[in-house]
């Protein structure tokens, strides 16, 4: 089990980034928001800390049910990594302070804000990975989670008891998602016969999924 501890500045997030999640794509926001937008991260920059943990298996669980999709971007791999990536428990409560403050353009600013944490960091992870992999001349594939490309969401509950305490800090509600919700869990391929590929969009019907907005 890897497990890391990270800082806001180790995932060099720029703010054309959180303006694409708040759904700015190549257009630029008013003053007021990028005034708004870089004091969020200026405050959160001290305390922030984001974590990943992962594990590697050379088999999965026969349990596990991850569908046409992702089965065949895994096809080939001689072992898989594990992952949970989160922004933490601290911003989580960040952001429950902000609800209750009422400031609805903060709450906006650190939603969009999170969900880059929680990716920045799983982008993280992957870099951490392919440090520990690379003796053994392997790559990876992409990372694909439950609730998406066909992995039901309810998988959660299988995936985590394999990290056993080691969950970032990470539980899942009955309905399995994530507390922090601004996380990120799921699986990776490895092997030398296996590459990271631009996401297959065009076979899935999600219409929701984050990739979709790169």
């Amino acid at each position: 089990m890897t497990h890391k501890i990270l800082t806001y500045a180790n995932l060099h997030i720029a703010l054309p980034d959180v303006y694409e999640q708040m759904g700015y794509h190549d257009a630029t926001p008013d003053e007021a928001t990028v005034s708004e937008t870089k004091a969020v991260a200026d405050s959160i920059s001290e305390w922030l800390r984001p974590q990943f943990a992962y594990t590697v298996v050379s088999r999965l669980p026969e349990s596990f049910s991850l569908g046409n999709i992702i089965s065949r971007q895994l096809a080939g791999s001689e072992a898989y990594t594990l992952f949970i990536a989160t922004a933490g428990t601290e911003y989580e409560q960040y952001m429950k302070r902000l609800k209750e403050q009422g400031d609805m353009v903060k709450v906006f600013i650190a939603d969009a804000l999170g969900s880059v944490i929680a990716e920045r960091c799983a982008d993280a992870m992957e870099e951490s990975l392919q440090q520990s992999i690379d003796k053994l001349g392997w790559k990876h594939t992409n990372r694909f989670s439950p609730g998406y490309c066909g992995w039901n969401v309810s998988e959660q509950q299988l995936l985590f008891p394999m990290f056993g305490r080691e969950t970032c800090g990470v539980v899942l509600t009955e309905s399995s998602l994530m507390v922090p919700i601004k996380s990120v869990s799921g699986i990776i391929g490895l092997g030398k016969g296996v590459s990271r590929r631009d996401y297959t969009c065009g076979l899935c019907d999600y219409a929701h999924c984050y990739k979709r907005k790169r």
